[in-house]
């Protein structure tokens, strides 16, 4: 049961429901989990538990229906399912945004992961509570992962760009590398394609050809990149630049703003790069004050 102890929910002391349930593997959904590229390594998983049984559990989150999602245990479930076992369940009332957090952060000890992924990770650790207050920065995230902090902050910087619910439209594309994702942060930047309009590019791309789940990832992402690319596509609009505002003591800052008015672009030239660093660490958190505040003003 070390395992379990050390499971991001023991840790962080969530509620679960009592005791280890005994589920139908038909009972829980995985959609939607990167980590679904079933090319799963499970036959000494399957030889083991075949032999002494399900020894660890699996974790889960209560759907409607007698149904359940999967937070993690995939191998575990995979083999129940071959086996034709029920599977052992630990059930836990976590939110559907920590259950993806958790997901993200048991796969980072996956081989292979892809760039995008990896960004997620960060991402996550970052803006979730997995890290005390202190660690919580591209420093602390860089040591967590094994990278340099201008390595997080150029993944941070794909997944605040392009937006998380379009990063899971496309899902993992292993094929596709940093270089082509900065592409298309650069793209979604310049054209100010509405992100909704692309979700729908990469859910059709996934859905209208056949393909293992790389292959349709891959594709959903090219097709993607190519409509954000594209002068004048669905949902793009020129985007409106107001001059540049000197803050004194802080530096120039140039709002960009569609005409949608469904996004902002602020760049700011700072006169202390320490700042800079500080902001981008603690950007979510501000935009979510300045979010309430804006709220209080309209009560």
């Amino acid at each position: 049961m070390q395992t379990l102890r050390n499971a991001p929910d023991a840790l962080e002391g969530r509620r679960l429901r009592g005791g280890i349930f005994e589920i139908d593997p038909g009972q829980i959904e995985t959609t939607g989990r990167l980590d679904d590229r079933i090319q799963i390594e499970i036959e000494s998983l399957k030889a083991s538990i075949a032999k002494n049984g399900q020894r660890v559990p699996i974790l889960v989150r209560p759907l409607d229906g007698d149904r359940y999602t999967l937070i993690y245990g995939r191998r575990r479930l995979e083999v129940c399912r071959e086996l034709g076992l029920k599977v052992r369940a630990i059930v836990t009332e976590v939110e559907g945004d920590q259950a993806l957090r958790d997901q993200l952060l048991e796969n980072q000890e996956r081989r292979d992961l892809s760039f995008v992924e990896r960004a997620l990770v960060a991402a996550a650790l970052l803006e979730g509570d997995h890290l005390n207050e202190a660690e919580r920065t591209n420093k602390g995230v860089a040591e967590v992962l094994n990278l340099t902090e201008a390595g997080v902050s150029q993944l941070l910087s794909v997944v605040r760009t392009v937006g998380e619910n379009l990063v899971l439209a496309i899902g993992a594309a292993p094929g596709i590398g940093r270089p082509r994702w900065e592409e298309l942060k650069k793209s979604m930047g310049a054209a100010g394609v509405e992100r909704d309009q692309l979700v729908a590019v990469a859910v059709e791309a996934k859905t209208s050809q056949s393909g293992g789940m790389d292959e349709t990832s891959d594709r959903a992402f090219l097709a993607v990149l190519a409509a954000a690319q594209q002068p004048g596509s669905a949902g793009s609009s020129a985007p409106r630049v107001d001059a540049a505002v000197q803050i004194p003591g802080v530096g120039a800052a140039t709002v960009t703003t569609g005409r949608r008015g469904k996004q902002l672009k602020l760049d700011l030239k700072a006169e202390e790069k320490e700042f800079v660093s500080w902001l981008e660490g603690n950007a979510p958190l501000l935009i979510t004050e300045l979010h309430e505040r804006w709220k209080r003003s309209e009560d």
